[in-house]
C-alpha cells in the first residue's frame, strides 16, 4: 500500500517515449548536470521524468528543511502528475537512497531500481567531507568549494589528465553555477540519511553501478547496498563520482541494457 501522495511543487524534465523511468540526482547536481549527457539515450526507450530537486534547475529554494520521505514523495508525485503511473527509478548518489525510500513507500508504483556511486548511510569518511562541502558554502568560498569538488569528485586518472588551463576554467564554471539549495540537500544527506532498514523489503529487480575510483562515494557504500538488497545485480564503471563526465557512454548502456531485461 502506498503512502499517499502530496502535489509535487518540483520543476521537471519530461522526455521520451516507453516504459516510465523516474530520475532522482545528486546532492548540489540537477537533472541537467547529473543526466543531461545521456537523457537522449534513455529517452529513445522510456519516459522520462526528471524532478530538479529545490534550490537545483527548474525548483525554487526549499523554505524548510528537507526530509528524506518528502523529497520521495514529491518525485513519485511529479511522475504521476506527468501520467506516469508506474516507472522504473534510476538514483544518482544522494538520488540513491531517495530512490530506495520511495520505492518501500511507494511499492505498487515501482518497478526497478538503478542505483549509481549510491549509499544507505554515510559513514565518517563520507561525513567529513560532506561537512568540509558544507562548511565551505556556508562561508562563502565558492572558489574552494569548486576546487575541492574538482578534487574528491573526479577520479584521479581523470584529473591527472586535465591542463592547468582547462581546470582553472573548470574551477571556475563550478564556482558560478553552484545550485542555491545545496545546503539544504547536505543538511538532508548529513543528518537524516539511512535506509539500511530499507534495503531488505526491497522486491523489485536492482542493479547497483559501482564508480570504482569514486573518492566521495567510495566503493565501500556501492558494495554495501549490492549486498544488503535481495537479488541486486552488481556492475562497476571506472569512473570517479561522476560517471556523466567520465564514462556516460557506458552509465548509460549499463541503464538501458538492465532496464531492458527486467522488464522480460
Amino acid at each position: 500500500m502506498s503512502s499517499a501522495l502530496p502535489s509535487s511543487s518540483l520543476g521537471r524534465v519530461v522526455r521520451g517515449t516507453g516504459p516510465g523511468l523516474l530520475l532522482a540526482h545528486g546532492a548540489g547536481g540537477g537533472i541537467d548536470a547529473n543526466y543531461g549527457p545521456i537523457l537522449d539515450t534513455l529517452a529513445a526507450q522510456h519516459t522520462i521524468v526528471g524532478p530538479d530537486y529545490p534550490g537545483t534547475g527548474r525548483t525554487p529554494r526549499a523554505e524548510a528543511p528537507l526530509s528524506l520521505d518528502g523529497l520521495a514523495d514529491e518525485l513519485v508525485a511529479t511522475a504521476v502528475e506527468e501520467g506516469v503511473q508506474t516507472f522504473a527509478i534510476a538514483g544518482y548518489s544522494l538520488g540513491s537512497p531517495v530512490a530506495i525510500r520511495a520505492a518501500t513507500r511507494h511499492p505498487d508504483r515501482v518497478t526497478a531500481l538503478v542505483l549509481t556511486a549510491g549509499f544507505a548511510h554515510p559513514n565518517p569518511r563520507f561525513l567529513l567531507a560532506a561537512r568540509l562541502w558544507r562548511d565551505l558554502l556556508r562561508a562563502n568560498d565558492l572558489e574552494h568549494v569548486a576546487g575541492f569538488l574538482s578534487l574528491i569528485g573526479l577520479s584521479a586518472p581523470a584529473l591527472d589528465d586535465v591542463g592547468q588551463d582547462d581546470l582553472d576554467a573548470a574551477i571556475r564554471t563550478t564556482a558560478a553555477t553552484i545550485p542555491p539549495g545545496t545546503p539544504e540537500h547536505l543538511d538532508l544527506l548529513i543528518n537524516h540519511v539511512d535506509v539500511r532498514a530499507d534495503l531488505t523489503a526491497l522486491t523489485v529487480p536492482a542493479l547497483v553501478i559501482s564508480t570504482t575510483l569514486d573518492q566521495l562515494v567510495t566503493p565501500h557504500h556501492h558494495r554495501e547496498l549490492a549486498n544488503a538488497i535481495p537479488g541486486a545485480r552488481y556492475a562497476e564503471i571506472p569512473s570517479g563520482h561522476l560517471p556523466f563526465i567520465e564514462q556516460p557512454e557506458q552509465w548509460s548502456a549499463l541503464i538501458r541494457d538492465f532496464l531492458r531485461q527486467s522488464r522480460t
